[in-house]
C-alpha cells in the first residue's frame, strides 16, 4: 500500500485577472489535505476508484472519458510508463471543501499523481506533478491559470504569470490568515467562464481592471518581502473591490468580509473564483480569535486560521 497526500491552497491575490496574465499569490494551506491510497487488488478487477467523499465506488473502465479522477489516473500510468490492465485500488479522500476555492480538484489529482508514482517506484519532479496535474485542472476549469496545481505541487508560496513566471518567494514576516466558508459550492469554471464573455463584450474596461489587479499583486509581493504586513492587508482591501466591479463577490461572501473588519481583520477578500466559496482575513495573534468569532456569527460555515511563512 502506498499513502501520498497534497495540501490545499489558497489565492492571496489576482483571482482571474492571472487568467488574462497577470500576475498571481498563492500560498498552501496546510490544515486541509487530500488523500491517496494505492494498494494492488487481490483479484483480477482492472483499476478500481473509490471516492470515500463522493460516496462513488467504481471501474476506470466504465467511466466517462471525462472523469476527472480516472483521467488523472490514465495521465499518470501513462508517463511512468505502467499499463492500464493494472490490478489495482485507489482510494482517495480529502479534508478540502469542494468547490470553495481551496483547490480540492488539484489537490484530490496531485495526491493521486504523487501515490501512483511512488507506487510504482517513481520520483517525479514537482514541475512533472503540476503539468499532469495541469490537464485535469482543464476539466474542472475549463481555461484554468494552472495556479493551483502549481502552488499545490512545489507546496510553497508562489508568484506566478500564466506561460511566463513561477517562482517561489521569501515571506519575511510570518502572517496569519483566517479563511471562512460560506458554505456554498462555486464551480470556478461558471465564474471563470463568466468574466471571460463580459470580457469579451467590453475588452478596454475589463483589461484596465486586471491591470489594477496586477499592480495590486506586484505591490502585495513586496510587501511579503519586506514584512509590511499592515500594508498587505490594505492591498486586500483593494483587490477586493475590484473583484466587486467583475461582479464574482456575492452577498454572503460580503457579509463575511465585513464581520472580519469588524472583528479586527487588517484586510479581507474572496478567495479563488468567488460567487461563495471562501473569503480570507488577514489576522494578527491578537485578532485571529475575535475574527474567527465574528466570522462564525455571521453564518461562516468553518473557519481555518493558517499560518504563512
Amino acid at each position: 500500500m502506498t499513502i501520498a497526500y497534497a495540501s490545499g491552497k489558497a489565492i492571496l491575490f489576482g483571482e482571474h485577472a492571472v487568467v488574462y496574465g497577470r500576475p498571481a499569490i498563492a500560498v498552501p494551506i496546510t490544515e486541509v489535505q487530500a488523500q491517496a491510497t494505492v494498494e494492488n487488488a487481490q483479484q483480477a478487477q482492472g483499476i478500481r476508484i473509490v471516492a470515500q467523499d463522493l460516496h462513488r465506488d467504481y471501474l476506470l473502465r466504465d467511466a466517462p472519458p471525462d472523469d476527472p479522477l480516472c483521467f488523472t489516473v490514465i495521465n499518470t500510468l501513462r508517463h511512468i510508463g505502467q499499463p492500464l490492465t493494472q490490478d489495482l485500488i485507489i482510494t482517495v479522500q480529502s479534508t478540502i471543501p469542494i468547490a470553495c476555492g481551496l483547490g480540492s480538484g488539484a489537490a484530490v489529482a496531485t495526491a493521486i499523481v504523487r501515490a501512483l508514482a511512488q507506487h510504482f517506484g517513481h520520483r517525479l519532479e514537482a514541475n512533472v506533478v503540476s503539468s499532469i496535474v495541469f490537464e485535469t485542472e482543464k476539466l474542472h476549469h475549463g481555461t484554468p491559470s494552472g495556479i493551483d496545481n502549481t502552488v499545490i505541487a512545489f507546496e510553497q508560496p508562489v508568484y506566478f504569470v500564466r506561460e511566463q513566471t513561477l517562482e517561489a518567494f521569501r515571506v519575511s514576516r510570518p502572517f496569519l490568515l483566517a479563511i471562512a466558508d460560506t458554505g456554498i459550492a462555486s464551480p470556478t469554471k461558471i465564474a471563470v467562464g463568466d468574466v471571460r464573455r463580459a470580457w469579451q463584450a467590453d475588452p478596454a474596461k475589463y483589461e484596465e481592471i486586471f491591470d489594477e489587479i496586477g499592480t495590486l499583486t506586484v505591490m502585495a509581493r513586496q510587501a511579503i518581502e519586506s514584512g509590511a504586513i499592515e500594508v498587505l492587508g490594505q492591498l486586500m482591501d483593494a483587490n477586493q473591490r475590484l473583484l466587486r466591479l467583475l461582479k464574482v463577490s456575492s452577498p454572503e461572501l460580503e457579509s463575511l468580509i465585513t464581520a472580519a473588519k469588524q472583528g479586527g481583520a487588517l484586510g479581507a477578500k474572496l478567495s479563488g473564483g468567488g460567487r461563495g466559496g471562501n473569503m480570507i482575513a488577514l489576522v494578527t495573534p491578537q485578532t485571529k480569535d475575535r475574527v474567527s468569532m465574528m466570522l462564525r456569527l455571521a453564518g461562516a460555515r468553518s473557519v481555518i486560521t493558517t499560518e504563512v511563512h
